[in-house]
């Protein structure tokens, strides 16, 4: 017996989770807020876009593309991916666009989800499947007068096309994982730009490479044999990246020591100005913060017309930025400042068994079993949620992992002739002491580091605890003393 199943979202998880929630036989139902699928992809347009993960991860293993045009995918590329998802799954007949979720209400009597939309429908389902993502909330700086400024000003994630920056005065706020790819681009058009740091980042070599026509051409002309040497060549890549959390975030001092060598002589590389260089060493452990990953950052620094200011800023005025020693006249004003990471407030509200909503349940922090479903809230399966986040491989490979999860718990129910499963407030307690306790002995748990990985109060509620084959083993089958199915 089918189930309706609701997936609210349409980024990469949740078309992951309508194609293979069909297949298994469930009525599936997609809604999206904006008018177009592809979550992170769709919103990010920013000059020089691009995923830090090889795209032969990148990509859902039941959907290869074999017309990347790097290793690393461009960020109009991946939507395009994820669109092109939507044509050879058949998924049109089930994604109701510009209809976001506002609420989900659990119906303890009935077992099931009433589910209500922007435009005023409400809807019945069986379960419901969350895939908001952890990286869709812009974040901004607490900085006074930040609201002040005269100029054009937006946050990364919000690019604004409509300024031309060629010749213009620009700052920006902000030197992680999204500046470090836009700033080498605008740097070409501006006629000075700022970049103010408050922290530097480790930054490791991506060495990325173009696909040249001739290779696809090879690669199309015996589908199979593409196919055997993909999966060999995404295997390969799989085990060097889940490698790399034994070797750059456990606490393996050798690993931490070989990364930061890797880091270091890539900055002394391209940066001879010892003054600069000083500006860009990081003095906390690497894999503390985000690893980024590029070639171009660094030379963009040293261009004539870029300044690093690493002084503090003390205030934004209406026509510049003014920091510990001094002030910046700017035209345009970009904030690179991230997203909101910790309080996981979701676009739409959930209730609970018992009227609890989930903001109410998380209000000290996010928990869940698996990242994948939470005490309280039967029928619902989280995708990418707390304690999923990754610093070492695919998100996508995740993500795969907690839609079959959710399907053999799907099948569970049907086979015990139940109307819901549910993790217990102990099978939820038990894994999550289990993933504090493996994070404790990672670079994340050291006093002296600072991200958005963890909370103010010290906690890691982002990321998962080891590496990619370990969350697949955990999820391959249902434990029966930790969900209940009723």
């Amino acid at each position: 017996m089918s189930k309706r199943v609701a997936v609210i979202g349409a980024g990469m998880g949740g078309l992951c989770a309508a194609i293979k929630a069909r297949e298994a036989g469930h009525d599936v139902t997609v809604f999206e807020h904006a008018d177009s699928v592809g979550g992170t992809w769709r919103a990010n347009r920013y000059p020089g876009v691009a995923c830090d993960v090889p795209a032969i991860l990148y990509q859902f293993s039941f959907a290869p593309n074999p017309n990347w045009s790097h290793n690393y995918a461009r960020g109009a590329q991946i939507h395009d991916y994820t669109k092109g998802l939507v044509e050879q799954f058949g998924l049109s007949e089930v994604l109701r666009l510009n209809e976001g979720v506002t609420s989900a209400t659990w119906d303890e009597a009935a077992g099931e989800w009433n589910v209500e939309t922007e435009r005023g429908t409400s809807e019945r389902f069986d379960a419901i499947v969350p895939a908001l993502g952890q990286l869709s909330r812009p974040c901004f700086p607490d900085i006074p007068g930040v609201e002040n400024f005269a100029g054009p000003k937006w946050h990364a994630a919000a690019w604004d096309d409509s300024v031309d920056l060629t010749g213009k005065r620009v700052g920006v706020i902000g030197s992680a994982a999204s500046a470090v790819q836009f700033i080498p681009e605008i740097a070409k058009q501006a006629g000075h730009l700022v970049v103010f740091q408050r922290t530097p980042n480790w930054v490791v070599p991506r060495n990325d490479q173009h696909v040249t026509d001739e290779t696809k051409a090879l690669m199309a002309t015996n589908v199979d044999v593409a196919m055997k040497l993909g999966a060999a060549q995404r295997a390969m890549i799989f085990d060097n990246a889940d490698n790399f959390f034994w070797q750059a975030f456990k606490w393996t001092p050798e690993g931490r020591a070989a990364y930061t060598r890797t880091a270091l002589d890539h900055l002394e590389a391209q940066v001879p100005d010892l003054e600069l260089r000083a500006k860009l060493t990081p003095d906390y452990p690497i894999g503390c913060k985000r690893i980024l990953i590029t070639d171009d950052f660094y030379p963009a620094l040293m261009r004539d017309n870029v300044t690093l200011e690493t002084a503090g800023i003390t205030g934004i005025e209406a026509n510049g930025v003014r920091s510990a020693d001094g002030f910046h006249e700017l035209d345009v004003l970009i904030f690179a400042t991230g997203f909101e990471t910790t309080q996981w407030d979701w676009s739409m509200s959930v209730t609970g068994e018992g009227g609890r909503t989930l903001k109410d349940t998380w209000r000290e922090g996010p928990e869940a079993y698996l990242g994948i479903m939470v005490a309280g809230f039967p029928n619902m399966f989280i995708l990418y949620g707390p304690n999923t986040n990754l610093g070492h491989n695919s998100i996508s490979f995740m993500i795969e992992q907690q839609v079959g999860y959710m399907l053999r718990t799907l099948e569970l129910v049907e086979d015990s002739q139940a109307k819901a499963a549910a993790v217990s407030e102990d099978g939820q307690r038990r894994f999550n002491e289990r993933i504090q306790q493996l994070l404790s002995n990672t670079v994340w748990a050291d006093p002296h580091c600072r991200s958005w990985y963890k909370a103010a109060n010290g906690r890691v509620y982002q990321n998962w605890a080891g590496d990619c084959a370990s969350y697949a083993e955990m999820t391959a089958t249902v434990d029966r003393e930790a969900v209940l199915v009723r």
